[in-house]
Protein backbone atom coordinates (compact mmCIF):
# COMPACT_ATOMS: atom_id res chain seq x y z
CA UNK A 1 0.00 0.00 0.00
CA UNK A 2 1.41 3.36 -1.11
CA UNK A 3 2.29 4.87 2.14
CA UNK A 4 1.12 8.82 1.49
CA UNK A 5 -1.96 10.01 2.87
CA UNK A 6 -5.21 10.20 0.64
CA UNK A 7 -6.56 12.90 -0.80
CA UNK A 8 -10.17 14.25 0.60
CA UNK A 9 -11.15 17.94 0.79
CA UNK A 10 -10.91 18.73 4.37
CA UNK A 11 -14.31 20.50 6.40
CA UNK A 12 -13.56 23.53 8.46
CA UNK A 13 -14.66 23.01 12.01
CA UNK A 14 -14.33 25.28 14.85
CA UNK A 15 -11.37 24.64 16.86
CA UNK A 16 -10.93 25.81 20.75
CA UNK A 17 -6.72 26.81 20.97
CA UNK A 18 -4.30 25.08 22.95
CA UNK A 19 0.10 25.06 23.18
CA UNK A 20 -0.18 22.58 19.60
CA UNK A 21 -2.71 24.64 18.10
CA UNK A 22 0.43 26.52 16.01
CA UNK A 23 1.33 22.59 15.19
CA UNK A 24 -1.83 21.59 13.58
CA UNK A 25 -1.76 24.42 12.17
CA UNK A 26 0.89 24.10 10.39
CA UNK A 27 0.32 20.81 9.22
CA UNK A 28 -3.06 22.21 7.79
CA UNK A 29 -1.18 24.69 5.89
CA UNK A 30 1.40 21.79 3.93
CA UNK A 31 -1.47 19.38 4.11
CA UNK A 32 -4.22 20.99 3.33
CA UNK A 33 -6.78 17.40 3.19
CA UNK A 34 -5.62 16.96 6.64
CA UNK A 35 -7.19 18.78 9.87
CA UNK A 36 -7.28 18.68 13.75
CA UNK A 37 -10.49 19.92 15.86
CA UNK A 38 -9.17 20.13 19.50
CA UNK A 39 -12.17 20.14 21.81
CA UNK A 40 -12.46 21.28 25.49
CA UNK A 41 -12.23 18.77 27.86
CA UNK A 42 -15.84 18.72 28.15
CA UNK A 43 -16.78 18.40 24.42
CA UNK A 44 -17.99 15.28 23.29
CA UNK A 45 -16.59 13.69 20.12
CA UNK A 46 -18.28 13.99 17.19
CA UNK A 47 -20.18 10.86 16.02
CA UNK A 48 -22.34 10.30 12.92
CA UNK A 49 -21.47 11.20 9.60
CA UNK A 50 -18.67 9.01 8.94
CA UNK A 51 -16.91 9.41 12.61
CA UNK A 52 -15.03 6.91 14.62
CA UNK A 53 -13.45 6.69 17.74
CA UNK A 54 -10.13 5.33 18.74
CA UNK A 55 -11.80 3.82 21.63
CA UNK A 56 -14.80 2.19 19.69
CA UNK A 57 -11.85 0.49 16.84
CA UNK A 58 -10.16 -0.74 20.12
CA UNK A 59 -13.22 -2.44 21.24
CA UNK A 60 -13.78 -4.42 18.31
CA UNK A 61 -17.15 -4.42 17.63
CA UNK A 62 -19.75 -2.25 15.26
CA UNK A 63 -17.38 0.49 15.10
CA UNK A 64 -14.56 -1.62 13.47
CA UNK A 65 -16.38 -3.20 11.70
CA UNK A 66 -18.19 -0.33 9.72
CA UNK A 67 -14.39 0.98 9.47
CA UNK A 68 -13.12 -1.95 7.62
CA UNK A 69 -16.29 -2.42 5.44
CA UNK A 70 -15.00 1.15 3.55
CA UNK A 71 -11.71 -0.92 3.04
CA UNK A 72 -12.95 -4.50 1.80
CA UNK A 73 -15.04 -2.09 -0.29
CA UNK A 74 -12.64 -0.21 -1.87
CA UNK A 75 -9.77 -2.89 -2.72
CA UNK A 76 -12.70 -4.39 -4.88
CA UNK A 77 -13.12 -1.40 -6.25
CA UNK A 78 -9.31 -0.42 -7.21
CA UNK A 79 -8.17 -3.22 -7.62
CA UNK A 80 -10.76 -5.82 -8.78
CA UNK A 81 -10.43 -8.48 -6.11
CA UNK A 82 -11.74 -9.32 -2.73
CA UNK A 83 -9.06 -8.77 -0.23
CA UNK A 84 -7.98 -11.24 2.49
CA UNK A 85 -9.82 -10.54 5.89
CA UNK A 86 -6.74 -10.14 7.15
CA UNK A 87 -5.21 -7.54 4.27
CA UNK A 88 -8.35 -5.31 5.03
CA UNK A 89 -7.71 -5.08 8.89
CA UNK A 90 -3.84 -4.15 8.01
CA UNK A 91 -4.83 -1.39 5.21
CA UNK A 92 -7.28 -0.34 8.16
CA UNK A 93 -4.65 -0.29 10.35
CA UNK A 94 -2.68 1.90 8.69
CA UNK A 95 -5.15 4.11 7.30
CA UNK A 96 -6.28 5.28 10.90
CA UNK A 97 -2.73 4.80 12.57
CA UNK A 98 -1.07 7.28 9.94
CA UNK A 99 -2.92 10.02 10.73
CA UNK A 100 -2.72 9.49 14.85
CA UNK A 101 1.19 9.42 14.90
CA UNK A 102 0.94 12.81 13.53
CA UNK A 103 -1.43 14.07 16.10
CA UNK A 104 1.82 13.26 18.29
CA UNK A 105 4.94 13.81 16.46
CA UNK A 106 3.92 17.06 14.65
CA UNK A 107 3.86 19.34 17.83
CA UNK A 108 7.25 17.31 18.83
CA UNK A 109 8.83 18.17 15.65
CA UNK A 110 7.61 21.92 14.91
CA UNK A 111 7.53 23.07 18.82
CA UNK A 112 8.83 20.70 21.00
CA UNK A 113 5.96 20.20 22.94
CA UNK A 114 4.10 16.62 23.19
CA UNK A 115 0.19 16.11 23.66
CA UNK A 116 -1.44 13.22 25.99
CA UNK A 117 -4.45 11.60 23.71
CA UNK A 118 -5.92 8.72 25.12
CA UNK A 119 -7.64 6.33 22.83
CA UNK A 120 -10.76 7.58 24.18
CA UNK A 121 -10.54 10.99 23.26
CA UNK A 122 -9.68 10.58 20.00
CA UNK A 123 -12.33 10.52 16.76
CA UNK A 124 -11.56 10.08 13.07
CA UNK A 125 -13.30 11.34 9.60
CA UNK A 126 -11.58 8.85 7.39
CA UNK A 127 -13.05 10.09 4.46
CA UNK A 128 -12.33 13.73 4.91
CA UNK A 129 -9.05 13.16 6.66
CA UNK A 130 -10.40 14.51 9.89
CA UNK A 131 -9.07 14.59 13.61
CA UNK A 132 -11.35 15.27 16.87
CA UNK A 133 -9.49 15.18 20.05
CA UNK A 134 -9.62 16.18 23.66
CA UNK A 135 -6.46 16.97 25.06
CA UNK A 136 -5.71 18.17 28.68
CA UNK A 137 -1.86 17.87 29.30
CA UNK A 138 1.15 17.89 26.97
CA UNK A 139 4.97 17.71 27.84
CA UNK A 140 7.43 20.41 27.09
CA UNK A 141 10.85 21.50 27.69
CA UNK A 142 12.42 24.08 30.36
CA UNK A 143 12.56 27.48 28.70
CA UNK A 144 9.51 26.85 26.78
CA UNK A 145 6.91 29.82 26.84
CA UNK A 146 3.84 27.53 27.24
CA UNK A 147 5.29 25.95 30.20
CA UNK A 148 3.24 28.27 32.66
CA UNK A 149 0.48 27.28 30.87
CA UNK A 150 -2.41 24.46 32.81
CA UNK A 151 -1.91 20.89 31.83
CA UNK A 152 2.22 21.57 30.86
CA UNK A 153 4.55 18.59 31.94
CA UNK A 154 8.38 20.44 31.79
CA UNK A 155 10.65 17.57 31.55
CA UNK A 156 14.28 18.02 31.55
CA UNK A 157 15.82 17.63 28.12
CA UNK A 158 15.41 16.52 24.55
CA UNK A 159 15.94 12.83 25.55
CA UNK A 160 12.96 12.89 28.07
CA UNK A 161 10.69 14.33 25.70
CA UNK A 162 11.58 11.90 23.13
CA UNK A 163 10.52 9.31 25.79
CA UNK A 164 7.23 10.97 26.42
CA UNK A 165 6.82 11.09 22.75
CA UNK A 166 7.26 7.66 22.59
CA UNK A 167 5.19 6.76 25.90
CA UNK A 168 2.07 9.06 24.78
CA UNK A 169 1.53 7.17 21.24
CA UNK A 170 2.07 3.69 22.87
CA UNK A 171 -0.79 4.74 25.62
CA UNK A 172 -2.88 5.94 22.64
CA UNK A 173 -2.32 3.13 20.30
CA UNK A 174 -1.76 0.21 22.31
CA UNK A 175 -5.43 -0.01 22.80
CA UNK A 176 -6.36 0.20 18.87
CA UNK A 177 -3.51 -2.29 18.01
CA UNK A 178 -5.86 -5.07 20.86
CA UNK A 179 -8.45 -4.32 18.67
CA UNK A 180 -6.89 -4.71 15.06
CA UNK A 181 -4.61 -7.47 15.95
CA UNK A 182 -6.73 -10.82 15.60
CA UNK A 183 -8.39 -9.64 12.83
CA UNK A 184 -5.14 -9.01 11.08
CA UNK A 185 -3.74 -12.61 12.70
CA UNK A 186 -1.18 -10.45 14.46
CA UNK A 187 0.36 -9.90 17.54
CA UNK A 188 2.76 -8.72 19.83
CA UNK A 189 6.60 -7.88 17.75
CA UNK A 190 4.19 -7.81 14.60
CA UNK A 191 1.80 -5.17 15.73
CA UNK A 192 4.68 -2.86 17.01
CA UNK A 193 6.73 -3.04 14.02
CA UNK A 194 3.91 -1.36 11.74
CA UNK A 195 3.20 1.37 14.60
CA UNK A 196 7.08 1.78 14.12
CA UNK A 197 6.97 1.99 11.01
CA UNK A 198 3.53 4.85 10.93
CA UNK A 199 5.52 6.86 13.80
CA UNK A 200 8.30 7.06 11.30
CA UNK A 201 6.32 7.62 7.91
CA UNK A 202 4.26 10.11 8.95
CA UNK A 203 6.30 12.52 10.24
CA UNK A 204 8.81 11.71 7.20
CA UNK A 205 5.76 12.53 4.69
CA UNK A 206 4.99 15.88 5.89
CA UNK A 207 8.96 17.36 6.82
CA UNK A 208 9.36 16.85 3.32
CA UNK A 209 6.70 19.04 2.18
CA UNK A 210 8.30 21.12 5.08
CA UNK A 211 11.23 21.59 2.99
CA UNK A 212 14.60 19.91 2.32
CA UNK A 213 16.13 21.35 5.21
CA UNK A 214 13.70 19.99 7.42
CA UNK A 215 13.45 17.29 5.81
CA UNK A 216 16.88 16.07 6.66
CA UNK A 217 16.52 17.98 10.20
CA UNK A 218 13.17 15.45 10.91
CA UNK A 219 15.42 11.99 9.50
CA UNK A 220 18.40 13.19 12.36
CA UNK A 221 15.40 13.70 14.87
CA UNK A 222 13.64 10.20 13.84
CA UNK A 223 17.08 8.28 14.14
CA UNK A 224 17.69 9.51 17.79
CA UNK A 225 13.66 9.03 18.67
CA UNK A 226 13.89 5.60 17.61
CA UNK A 227 17.69 4.20 17.54
CA UNK A 228 16.15 0.51 18.34
CA UNK A 229 15.72 -1.27 21.63
CA UNK A 230 12.82 1.61 22.74
CA UNK A 231 10.33 -1.19 23.27
CA UNK A 232 7.34 -1.74 22.76
CA UNK A 233 8.74 -0.20 19.40
CA UNK A 234 10.19 -2.65 16.82
CA UNK A 235 13.76 -1.91 15.56
CA UNK A 236 15.43 1.50 15.12
CA UNK A 237 14.22 4.64 12.33
CA UNK A 238 16.11 2.86 9.24
CA UNK A 239 17.28 4.98 7.22
CA UNK A 240 20.32 4.20 5.40
CA UNK A 241 22.00 5.19 1.55
CA UNK A 242 21.39 2.89 -1.33
CA UNK A 243 24.15 3.32 -4.63
CA UNK A 244 22.30 3.95 -8.01
CA UNK A 245 23.29 2.37 -11.08
CA UNK A 246 25.31 6.00 -12.19
CA UNK A 247 26.53 6.00 -8.72
CA UNK A 248 24.11 8.49 -7.33
CA UNK A 249 22.88 8.14 -3.55
CA UNK A 250 19.61 7.25 -3.13
CA UNK A 251 17.69 7.58 0.51
CA UNK A 252 15.80 4.71 1.48
CA UNK A 253 14.89 3.13 4.93
CA UNK A 254 14.16 -0.56 6.35
CA UNK A 255 10.13 -1.05 7.79
CA UNK A 256 9.90 -3.01 10.55
CA UNK A 257 6.82 -4.68 8.58
CA UNK A 258 4.69 -5.48 5.41
CA UNK A 259 1.78 -3.60 4.93
CA UNK A 260 0.61 -6.53 2.62
CA UNK A 261 -0.43 -4.65 -0.12
CA UNK A 262 1.27 -7.11 -2.65
CA UNK A 263 -1.32 -9.22 -1.66
CA UNK A 264 -3.75 -7.09 -4.23
CA UNK A 265 -1.49 -5.65 -6.51
CA UNK A 266 1.93 -7.96 -7.12
CA UNK A 267 3.08 -5.61 -9.09
CA UNK A 268 3.59 -2.53 -6.50
CA UNK A 269 5.44 -3.31 -3.84
CA UNK A 270 7.17 -0.98 -1.68
CA UNK A 271 10.56 -0.20 -2.18
CA UNK A 272 11.10 -0.12 1.40
CA UNK A 273 9.30 -3.74 2.24
CA UNK A 274 10.82 -6.32 3.78
CA UNK A 275 10.15 -8.43 1.18
CA UNK A 276 11.71 -6.31 -1.35
CA UNK A 277 15.28 -7.30 -2.42
CA UNK A 278 18.15 -4.78 -2.69
CA UNK A 279 18.17 -5.07 -6.56
CA UNK A 280 14.67 -4.16 -6.83
CA UNK A 281 14.37 -1.43 -4.40
CA UNK A 282 17.42 0.30 -6.47
CA UNK A 283 15.27 -0.11 -9.55
CA UNK A 284 12.27 1.75 -7.39
CA UNK A 285 14.28 4.23 -6.03
CA UNK A 286 15.93 5.06 -9.21
CA UNK A 287 12.72 5.06 -11.26
CA UNK A 288 11.10 7.51 -8.62
CA UNK A 289 13.88 9.76 -9.14
CA UNK A 290 14.15 10.18 -12.34
CA UNK A 291 10.39 10.59 -12.81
Amino acid sequence: MPHSAPAPAPTSRTSRTSPVTAAYARLTEVLPMVSVTELAPTDPLPTGEGWVSAAGLAAAGAELDAFLAWDEAQILRDYGRQGRPDVVAAFGLHRYSWYACLLFTVPWFLQRRVPRFPARHVAFQREQSRLAVRGETFSCLPGDPASAEPGARVVPDEEALRAELRTAFAEHIEPVLGGFGPRMRRRGRALWGMATDEVVEGIWYVAELLGPDEQERCRRELELLLPGATRPYVGAAGFRELTGPGGESLSTRDRASCCMFYTVAPDNTCASCPRTCEADRITKLTAALTS
